[in-house]
């Protein structure tokens, strides 16, 4: 983890300042060190999302200790959505790698996870994908990420065209990740009352009522988006808190604790990039095969954009919920 903190801390930095400024020597740069950057932060990633899962316990104990670690997140999120603005690409790095040699340093304190009697053996990467719960649990996250990430690849499009509302870019994205961050405490005290997976379903069935709401707005609605904005934002914190958490258990009761978390997290992480992926992949394609480009405003090619961020993620949710009701609530216990 530390090798890969100052890969990271030195790759960020170089990606906003290059040494070459045009050209093809800056795309090659800019691509090279992308994927330089993104393998070290997928190497933190895993390992610390993998030392989570180590310390174990109840389904209350493994949702506070993701809820934490995906509640700073956001708040890392909110920081950096600011402080370029407010003091340059140059302080944003800096402060950028600061704070990561602190979180490094602080895991030196940290509880240690616990390391297995065969911990110098070599398991195999498929092995995760062999234990049914675990192919079960990944395509409802799947299928629930793409229905998250569409309205996050076109919400931009929507807040411009639709709402025609782009000054308030700022309130109703700092609305939405930080009532992502402060739910997290409640959805944690309603897992300790009705379980990870039932909460878990509680969360995507208010996502699906919020984006089926705000496919009624239009033109000057900015209270009403915010209240999307809010809303959607709690049902974030549902998604970031609870599968973390029952991923966790998966892995205890396969009896692949303290040896496979990283294979588990490692397919983990490929599906959260695979989701973004795909969200992209439907949702930009489909929009210009309506006729929607960015800053027109044909009525047609605007009720695509309504139906791409709306109700195209309420379809994914709804087919999400029933995935986890079926193949999971019923069956499986967290």
């Amino acid at each position: 983890m530390v090798v890969a903190a100052v890969v990271l801390a030195f790759g960020f930095r170089g990606l906003f300042f290059p040494p070459v400024r045009e050209g093809a020597a800056l795309l090659w740069w800019c691509g090279g060190l992308l994927a330089v950057t993104y393998l070290a932060y997928s190497v933190l990633a895993v390992a610390h999302q993998s030392w989570g899962a180590r310390l174990g316990g109840d389904a209350g104990q493994r949702a506070r200790i993701v809820s934490w670690r995906e509640g700073l997140s956001l708040l890392g999120v909110l920081v950096a959505s600011v402080l370029p603005a407010l003091a340059g690409l140059g302080v944003a790095t800096v402060t950028f790698a600061v704070l990561l040699a602190l979180g490094v340093a602080l895991l030196f304190r940290a509880p240690l996870p616990r390391i297995g009697n065969d911990a110098g053996a070599t398991p195999s990467m498929l092995l995760p994908l062999r234990t049914p719960a675990f192919r079960k649990l990944l395509t409802i996250y799947l299928v629930n990420g793409v229905a998250s990430a569409v309205p996050a690849t076109l919400v931009l499009f929507f807040i411009r065209d639709r709402l025609q509302a782009g000054a308030f870019e700022p309130l109703f994205l700092a609305s939405y990740f930080a009532a992502g961050a402060l739910s997290m405490p409640l959805w944690v005290r309603a897992v300790a009352r009705f379980g990870l997976a039932p909460t878990w379903l509680a969360g995507m069935l208010l996502a699906i009522v919020t984006f089926a709401w705000a496919a009624l707005l239009g033109a000057g609605d900015v209270v009403a988006f915010t209240v999307v904005c809010v809303a959607s934002g709690i049902a974030l914190g549902a998604d970031l808190t609870l599968p973390g958490a029952l991923l966790t258990g998966v892995i205890q009761r396969a009896g692949h604790s303290e040896r496979l978390e990283g294979g588990y997290f490692g397919w983990w992480n490929f599906a959260t990039k695979l989701n973004l992926a795909l969200a992209a992949g439907i949702a930009l394609p489909l929009l210009g095969w309506f006729g929607y480009t960015p800053g027109g405003q044909d009525p047609a090619a605007l009720t695509a954009l309504t139906i791409a961020y709306c109700l195209l993620p309420c379809l994914l949710k709804l087919c999400a919920a029933a995935l986890l009701y079926t193949l999971w609530i019923r069956t499986e216990k967290e």
